[in-house]
């Protein structure tokens, strides 16, 4: 099932009844950062800063991971990643030698079992596919939806110097990034449909290492302009602003972003589609596919042939460096 933006979830008095509520926790308006436990001895922190910009330090994970198919084209495993917070569910589609990488948070509701044919065509077309269960995404990975329960809960984790889960969530991806970059020596693009946009957006912003950032029929979440309207400041407005995706446009820049967006989108309007890619900075691209909402077959082909410019370019500039 499609998520639905977060306007069509939370009316404007749900939001003022949440962010009401958030306010009353305010006790100590300093508190924007934190260490953590780990049991592999690492110590996980994240920090906001002014502009409500986050910092991570993800604490490395050990896997398990069992192999679930292979052929000539590809090979599917299961990779459990095993956090200082939990475990987090992964799902690896990847030829012997692939040219580039992608990692994949899912929108709300979407399951592995509907993308096992998108993870053999990335796979045949030459890139590897990483599909990340995200947290309470009512999948494998626990955790709650992205709800006014969350928002509520992680503001009051913030508060208190302890881990949102949207922030844990963010760390999967990052998590997942090194992962596939340590053993494959490639390129990883952070790509997310719908929800899953917004969290590959602020991992992009977060992790330097991800080569560039794909979002599908995404947007912001909206929160931060609702509390500014509503005429709020400090450290909630700085909480907002460290999950809105946009916020980290800037520290994208100089890497690639895609965006694709349907006209015809029923949940996020493509008219908020377009002014999240009118946020991005350059280099960026906008593409309408053919569709409603989220990740289609449409979109596959497209960023597929986007990759294969890029990487067909680089192959032959290889070879012909060794032919000289």
């Amino acid at each position: 099932m499609p998520d639905p933006s977060l306007f069509r979830v939370l009316t404007m008095r749900s939001l003022l009844a949440v962010w009401v509520i958030l306010i009353l926790f305010l006790a100590c308006a300093g508190c924007i950062g934190t260490p953590g436990p780990s049991g592999n001895g690492a110590k996980p922190a994240y920090s906001v800063d002014n502009k409500g910009i986050l910092s991570v330090t993800c604490a490395p994970v050990t896997t398990s991971e069992e192999v679930l198919f292979s052929n000539e084209t590809y090979t599917k495993t299961r990779i459990v990643m095993h956090t200082h917070s939990g475990d987090t569910v992964t799902y690896l589609s990847a030829p012997k030698n692939p040219k580039a990488a992608i990692v994949y948070a899912p929108g709300a509701g979407e399951k592995i079992a509907g993308h096992e044919e998108r993870m053999v065509l990335y796979a045949a077309a030459g890139y590897a596919f990483m599909f990340v269960d995200t947290r309470g995404n009512g999948a494998e990975t626990p955790g709650i939806p992205f709800s006014q329960q969350l928002v509520q809960q992680d503001y009051t984790r913030f508060e208190n110097g302890d881990w949102p889960q949207y922030y844990l969530s963010v760390c999967d991806l990052v998590n997942a990034q090194k992962i596939i970059s340590n053993r494959f020596s490639v390129p990883v693009y952070v790509m997310g449909s719908s929800n899953g946009g917004r969290y590959a957006a602020v991992a992009a912003g977060v992790d330097p290492q991800f080569t560039g950032y794909v979002g599908i029929s995404t947007s912001d979440w909206g929160l931060l302009d609702s509390m500014i309207q509503q005429g709020y400041s400090g450290t909630p407005v700085r909480f907002a602003t460290s999950i809105e995706p946009s916020t980290y446009f800037t520290k994208i820049t100089k890497r690639p972003v895609w965006i694709f967006h349907a006209v015809n989108d029923p949940v996020i309007q493509f008219a908020s589609g377009k002014q999240f890619f009118d946020l991005a900075q350059e280099p960026k691209t906008f593409s309408e596919f053919s569709g409603s909402h989220g990740i289609n077959s449409d979109v596959d082909a497209q960023i597929i042939m986007h990759l294969g410019q890029i990487y067909a370019t680089r192959e032959s500039i290889s070879n012909s460096s060794r032919e000289d």
